[in-house]
């Protein structure tokens, strides 16, 4: 079809192509036009609540653009002097419950409700408060929640669903009372969210931010007694530049160790020289379940969302999970293992400082197995985005900064561990060793397009000396369910798995600045590609001062020393700590405790179905005195879904009629005790 026969709709005057197009607001943007919204985002369902992005469609009258599919021949205004007036109340109603306190927000001069107040010149607020301060929730090692800045968009709720496959944060309550927050009033640190931060990352304002360590870390920097070692990870150097004006996927490795060396921190080394270290771990781990029969398919576990992913929600698929530590914790163990008999001083006055574009980093440094004695082997982590605040308050002009190179020997590293930062890095950088060490051949090409891609999930297929690897690279912890979910059930033959939790890899972090640009996380990953091939050097195993390290410190690959120093364990955990829900209380001297899992394993077997019969049937008997019924949220007996408990005594692949049999035989066997 031509564009003479094309269909065409008119906005504003403009004749624009209907291209395929699911909504009048993409056709709005698509004719350069911005449009005001909190509750868009293109990878999220159409939820429509905002009611910002009004427009009046001849004919038919006001209608919201992101909820109106195109259709040829209309015509759409996007401005006019009711639209907006109805969006100046709009912006007054959400600024009248909303903190006022800008200044000292954490997302002050990139708020999207602080720039459309500015944009519909809003310069009073007409109408009074109706709700009362509530606390602010700061539980979680990674993200501070602060309702009192909530504008009821949904984009937490949403992502946390949909791209994640979690629900860890929910709306609550009705009407008036309607708020935005993790479940049974819970604290977020308290239930099943993760750590990755997406909620963050959509938030158009403070309500969901990184918790910051920039204060710690300013007193390090200031304590003559300490020596502060910084890392930085590979995501950063084409994220950071954002935040100074420039465009997504710019590389700014060296203003970045300028900067860093002028805020006073005293070694400043690259987390790509680590992402080497687990190429040479985890793919000879992986070489060698191939080989001897261990665990396959093989997880990677880079990424500390995703690894608590598999604690929470599939711990039977631990034992797949390679033992190698992050490069953030590899780094760090190593660091503070070598350090102090170099530098002749002791471990505690070592301190090691990790610029990462994670907020589930934050989470990963303070797991206790990650450390010695109580103390952490990484003892801060900064974002992207608290880095480039800490540059802002020092007073640099980073664009003005002369470009510095990192200091050795832990600022030497290869393209394999700069392309760790996007989706398909990790997979790629093991396939150049691991085709490598199998065929005992310098490779005849480097890049490995066929693990390349956009796509949440993508299968390759590579042959390397005869032998086929199936491989999956997944990222967005959704589409992790859904290849966990077959490797239980046994029903694929991967070799490697390749997860990240965050959209797009380390690159989509929720650490990294928060952007309107919508490619921007493809401008990140082509600018990691870029920074490999500025590179002299391309695979891990080629990296001399990782070869000089076993050499001289840790011994064999894989050995005792390496295995302690860069591997590690992992546990089991419960989604919601230490709680139960009541749902049937007995008043009288006789009674049967019964508790049904409502954990997100049993809850997918069909717990909540017999919760519900159970209860129905309680009730329908007459048996609502004797009998108490609550709802757990964890058993740890994932497994063996869905689980009850009737008076201790647990009940395996329960139905409703095993649960309501074994109460009925309970309280018969309790009323002959009674006689």
């Amino acid at each position: 079809m031509n564009k003479l026969t094309q269909p065409t709709l008119t906005i504003d005057g403009k004749t624009v192509l209907i291209e395929g197009e699911r909504n009048l607001l993409e056709l709005v943007r698509k004719a350069e036009i911005d449009l005001p919204t909190f509750c868009y985002h293109s990878e999220l369902s159409v939820y429509g609540a905002c009611r910002l992005c009004l427009v009046q469609v001849d004919g038919r009258g006001i209608m919201g653009a992101c909820s109106t599919p195109p259709e040829p021949g209309l015509k759409v205004q996007t401005t006019t002097p009711e639209i907006r007036e109805i969006r100046r109340i709009a912006v007054e109603l959400l600024l009248a419950n909303h903190d006022q306190q800008c200044p000292t927000c954490p997302r002050s001069a990139n708020c999207q409700l602080q720039s459309l107040a500015q944009r519909l010149g809003i310069r009073k607020v007409r109408f009074k408060p109706v709700h009362a301060p509530v606390p602010i929730d700061d539980s979680s090692p990674s993200l501070i929640r602060d309702p009192n800045k909530c504008v009821l968009c949904g984009d937490c709720v949403r992502v946390c669903a949909e791209i994640q496959g979690i629900g860890a944060i929910d709306f609550a309550h009705r009407g008036h009372d309607v708020s935005v927050k993790p479940a049974f009033g819970k604290e977020l640190g308290d239930v099943e969210c993760v750590n990755c931060g997406q909620c963050a990352s959509v938030c158009p304002t403070g309500a969901l931010t990184p918790k910051p360590e920039v204060d710690e870390v300013w007193s390090l920097l200031a304590d003559p007694t300490k020596t502060v070692i910084v890392q930085i990870a590979p995501a950063v150097r084409v994220g950071l530049g954002e935040c100074f004006g420039l465009k997504p996927g710019e590389i700014t490795t060296g203003q970045i160790v300028a900067a860093l060396r002028q805020l006073g921190f005293d070694q400043v080394y690259d987390t790509s020289f680590a992402a080497d270290l687990t190429v040479i771990e985890e793919g000879t781990e992986f070489l060698k379940r191939k080989k001897e029969g261990g665990a396959l398919p093989m997880f990677t576990s880079c990424c500390p969302g995703w690894v608590k992913y598999t604690e929470q929600y599939f711990p039977e698929l631990l034992p797949h999970l390679s033992s190698c530590r992050s490069p953030q914790a590899m780094f760090g163990s190593l660091i503070k293992a070598m350090a102090p008999e170099q530098l002749k001083v002791d471990r505690s006055d070592v301190k090691v400082v990790a610029i990462m574009p994670c907020t589930a980093k934050k989470f990963e440094a303070r797991r206790p197995e990650l450390g010695v004695d109580g103390d952490p082997d990484v003892d801060h982590v900064l974002t992207t985005q608290e880095l480039a605040h800490m540059i802002q308050s020092a007073g640099l002009v980073f664009n003005s900064l002369q470009a510095e190179s990192f200091d050795m020997p832990f600022g030497f590293y290869t393209g394999a561990g700069v392309i760790f930062g996007n989706s398909g890095g990790v997979m790629e950088a093991v396939l150049r060793f691991a085709a490598e060490k199998v065929t005992g051949r310098k490779l005849d090409r480097l890049d490995f397009q066929e693990v390349r891609g956009e796509s949440g999930l993508r299968e390759a297929k590579v042959v390397v000396e005869g032998t086929e690897l199936k491989l999956a690279i997944v990222h967005g912890l959704r589409n992790a369910r859904v290849v966990a979910e077959q490797v239980r059930a046994g029903k694929c033959s991967y070799d490697l798995i390749e997860v990240m939790a965050c959209p797009g890899g380390c690159v989509g972090g929720a650490g990294q600045p928060v952007t309107t640009v919508r490619n921007a996380r493809a401008l990140r990953t082509k600018g990691l590609y870029e920074a490999d091939k500025l590179l002299q050097l391309h695979k891990s195993q080629d990296n001399v001062v990782i070869t000089d390290c076993y050499a001289k410190f840790l011994g064999d690959i894989g050995g005792e020393k390496a295995h302690h120093l860069l591997h590690t364990t992992y546990q089991s955990r419960r989604r919601i700590v230490d709680e139960v829900l009541p749902l049937m209380q007995a008043h009288g001297n006789r009674r049967t405790k019964v508790s049904v899992c409502l954990g997100t394993n049993c809850y997918l077997k069909g717990s909540q179905e017999v919760l519900n019969t159970l209860l129905y049937h309680v009730e329908s008997a007459g048996l609502d005195n004797q009998i108490d019924v609550r709802a757990a949220f964890c058993m740890e007996q994932c497994e063996h879904g869905p689980n009850a408990i009737v008076n201790g005594q647990i009940i395996h692949e329960c139905a409703a009629a095993s649960v309501i049999t074994a109460v009925e035989n309970h309280v018969e066997s309790e009323e002959k005790n009674q006689r």
